[in-house]
């Protein structure tokens, strides 16, 4: 029988990956060839260009970097792991067996394809296909189009910790409050905090890091306790001194590391052990490398104790910013293999609360997938590939999770669906799975009938309908059965980011990340969001692509608004040029954008044009993100910059200062280490973004004394002018400013003090226009011969006419028109700084 229901989901991990299915309202692991839950997420290429995945590969990945040390030379390997990291870059893989570059998408592909041969009964065109809550829009494209070469046909993506708290939630007793998801995998870190009422879930907030994971306790291991017992035993230096010899030993060292991770999470100690020949290669003197190592628990706990403290960190700011303690948690739920590790269950414990540990953290992701892919339907296209029509096609409309016992469904014949004789009389019986209670025969049509279901509590129940003529004769049907979710119902899902756009200041002219409303983060998907009155900075002629209108989209984490694009995720610039409008679009423009975000996170943004009334539309596809080694290193450079002259600055917090440069020295030397590596250059401009925002802070603190300065100074020039220039109405506006003032001083806010100047100047600047106008074409009346006027009669005329009107009765509506037409007819115009094809921002 065809699916109507996706019912497969898949955890498609960095260094493990598992399939589920549904099977008699059950989740369930498809096992791997080697009979196990998962597999590593491992490519290898054969010599005859076979490609393997799983666990042969990781053992063939294994054997490739230790062999890789007899020459060092790691050039000839041809098995890959960890390129979850990389999806959305321009990062490739060489293959020297297949003579080509592989993608990081090609190769997620591989190991989609591999999940998907273990299902031996049926072919699999749909699936749901977890992600990071982190991950931003190009690494989610990227997963579709890993999934799209594996040949699934219908493809949703769903949050990791939403995933995570589905299959938690059906099986625990626990149905209100609120639950952490900690999910800690082998390269990402995602902590989502939910709120549950009566088994409902919401996901209230989210937070991560998309470079953080098992693979960076491996790497600590590696470089805390196995290289520096080479050194000791062996002669490394020139080794160390060399980038990619050193890389080289720490690739074939990170086996070792791994294995005693995973030991000392069930073991008090481990002994990482060699022998001669275990290890290719030589040192400096031509002493063969070999390991004797015994690691115990709190030696393992001063080399990982760091990194969990990175993840415990990010969980309790998502708490604090949320107003939540750890003894707020009802629950706290462990996915992911580091979880088991007794150091940080421990320090979790300490810190936050007790985790939950009766999920199996290595397979609730994939579980929850396959749960929530049994609420979604086929799409028409798949299930139209796969329908029988000659028996009777039913359409059956039934809510898939509920936390009530009774619900009801709807049952209806499509008979312009039905191929084969449909009878005049048709009845339907609807049988629970556990034959404990029907519906009894109810006769059905094409109009369709209400039928009231009984559930059974805390679980996925099974229906099965069957069809019978009016003499008892059993009618074959499509679909024959569906299932009900009991006990537990996941709300929508939320972005994990602010949506914004970048817009320029209307008042500074800066550009600025700006969300578009409806769109902020944590909000409910799908979703719609706008954001109105923006204005072109520039006319756009028809025809012509070199006139254009840029639209940067930008993802920006919780505090974005307003901030700089290094700060933020660049999505995509939507470009609408010239020969994309119907007419000419004037200077100064109306546009009004509407963002449309689907349940999977597809992203599809129209601009209107109430000038033109024309609408362009612009689906986001996939793009590819780059990061150049030089941009990187400069703004390392100024980021150490910004340092140095917050240290001159008196007021500044010295042992903040000293935390941050300590930051950067560390963020600095990674860099270093990683200049040629894709996912160790994003590893470093995460952090770097997080060292700036802390040196912005900073800034703001040793700003506040300038600017209220500033603020006061402005204050008093509008107080002055007010009071020689002023009404009623407009002394009422700078009482209202005054007051503004003294809670902005009171609270030493720069943020909101920065807001308050622009808007006293832009106050003060309407306040005076009309002298600022008079001023205008007065100065270039007397200096008119200076100027190299595009049409000097044009000009002479209109500073003719703005001079009479002066002379006679001076008012903005006549002289601003004519300032307007001068400033046109004057070369080189200077317009707002930096680049003009952005839009302004409404004020």
């Amino acid at each position: 029988m065809a699916r109507t229901k996706i019912d497969y989901g898949i955890d498609l991990g960095t260094t493990n990956s598992a399939i589920s299915r549904m099977e008699n309202g059950e989740a369930t692991i498809k096992k791997t060839d080697t009979l196990k839950d998962t597999m590593p997420s491992c490519v290898y290429i054969n010599k005859k260009k076979a490609i393997q995945v799983g666990d042969s590969s990781y053992n063939a990945l294994e054997r490739d970097q230790l062999r890789a040390m007899l020459n060092w030379d790691n050039s000839k390997s041809n098995a890959y792991i960890e390129f979850k990291r990389t999806m959305g870059s321009d990062k490739s893989y060489s293959s020297s067996n297949l003579g080509k570059d592989l993608t990081s998408e090609e190769l997620s592909a591989e190991v989609l394809k591999t999940l998907k041969s273990f299902v031996k009964d049926e072919k699999v065109n749909s699936i749901v296909i977890t992600v990071p809550a982190a991950f931003k829009n190009n690494q989610k494209e990227a997963t579709r189009e890993a999934a799209k070469l594996a040949g699934f046909d219908h493809i949703e993506l769903l949050q990791e910790p939403v995933a995570a708290a589905m299959a938690y939630g059906l099986d625990s007793d626990k149905k209100d409050g609120f639950w952490l998801v900690f999910d800690f995998g082998g390269g990402t870190f995602d902590a989502a905090l939910l709120k549950v009422e009566e088994g409902i879930m919401k996901v209230r907030d989210t937070e991560g890091d998309n470079y953080l994971g098992g693979k960076n306790l491996d790497y600590a291991i590696v470089d805390e306790i196995i290289i520096p017992y080479l050194k000791e035993n062996n002669a490394i230096d020139s080794i160390l001194s060399d980038d990619t010899k050193k890389q080289i030993l720490r690739n074939a060292m990170k086996f070792y590391a791994e294995k005693t991770k995973i030991q000392l999470s069930f073991n008090d100690t481990h002994n990482i052990l060699s022998e001669l020949g275990d290890i290719p290669g030589e040192d400096d003197e031509g002493v063969e490398f070999e390991l004797d190592i015994t690691v115990t628990q709190e030696i393992i706990s001063q080399v990982l104790s760091p990194i969990f403290q990175k993840t415990i960190d990010v969980s309790k700011n998502l708490l604090g910013r949320n107003n939540l303690k750890g003894s707020s948690l009802d629950s706290l739920i462990l996915v992911g293999g580091p979880t088991f590790s007794p150091v940080l269950r421990k320090m979790l414990e300490t810190q936050i609360c007790k985790p939950d540990t009766s999920a199996d953290p290595m397979t609730v992701v994939s579980k929850g997938a396959a749960l929530y892919a049994s609420t979604v339907d086929v799409s028409e296209e798949v299930r139209e590939q796969t329908k029988d029509k000659t028996k009777i096609q039913l359409k059956i409309a039934n809510e898939s999770s509920t936390v009530e016992t009774e619900e009801f469904v709807s049952i209806k014949i499509l008979a312009d669906k039905t191929e084969g004789d449909i009878p005049e009389k048709v009845l339907t019986e609807v049988t629970r799975g556990d034959k404990a209670w029907s519906s009894g025969k109810v006769e059905i049509n094409t109009i369709g009938d209400v039928i009231e279901i009984q559930l059974s509590e805390g679980k996925t129940n099974v229906f099965n309908v069957v069809l019978y003529d009016d003499k008892g004769n059993i009618l074959e049907c499509e679909p024959s059965s569906f299932n009900v979710i009991q006990g537990s119902k996941i709300g929508s899902a939320t972005l994990a980011y602010n949506f914004g756009i970048e817009l320029k200041d209307r008042a500074t002219g800066k550009i600025k990340f700006r969300t578009v409303n409806n769109l902020e983060k944590n909000m409910s998907i799908p979703a719609v969001g706008t954001k109105n009155g923006l204005k072109t900075q520039k006319q756009i002629r028809p025809g012509m692509d070199t006139d254009f209108i840029r639209i940067p989209v930008y993802e920006g984490g919780h505090d974005a608004e307003g901030t700089r694009a290094i700060y933020n995720e660049h999505v995509t610039d939507i470009k609408i040029s010239g020969a994309d409008i119907p007419s000419l679009l004037p200077e100064n423009s109306d546009v009004d954008l509407t963002v449309n975000i689907d349940r999977s996170e597809k992203i599809t943004v129209t601009a209107y044009f109430p000038y033109l009334d024309f609408s362009y539309e612009v689906t986001v596809e996939r793009t590819i993100s780059s990061i150049e080694t030089d941009w990187l290193a400069n703004e390392i450079r100024k980021a150490k910059g910004s340092i140095a002259e917050l240290k001159q600055d008196e007021n500044s917090n010295n042992d903040k200062l000293q935390q941050i440069e300590n930051e950067l020295k560390q963020i600095e030397k990674s860099f270093k280490n990683n200049e040629n590596d894709i996912d160790g250059k994003q590893e470093v401009l995460t952090n770097l973004r997080k060292s700036l925002k802390e040196i912005d802070l900073l800034n703001e603190t040793t700003e506040w004394p300038k600017l209220e300065e500033e603020l006061k100074e402005e204050f008093y020039r509008l107080e002055k002018v007010n009071n020689d220039l002023g009404n009623d109405k407009t002394t009422q506006i700078v009482n209202e400013f005054r007051v503004q003032l003294e809670e902005v001083i009171k609270a030493k806010d720069v943020k909101l003090g920065n807001v308050l100047f622009e808007d006293i100047n832009s106050f003060f600047i309407q306040l005076t226009l009309i002298y600022q106008l008079i001023n205008f074409i007065r100065s270039h009346n007397e200096h008119f011969g200076s100027y190299n006027w595009k049409d000097s009669g044009r000009a002479r005329t209109l500073l003719n006419r703005g001079l009479q009107v002066i002379g006679e009765n001076p008012a903005i509506d006549e002289l601003h028109p004519v300032v307007i037409s001068l400033i046109d007819l004057l070369p080189n115009v200077e317009r707002p700084s930096g680049d003009d094809s952005v839009l302004i921002g409404k004020k």
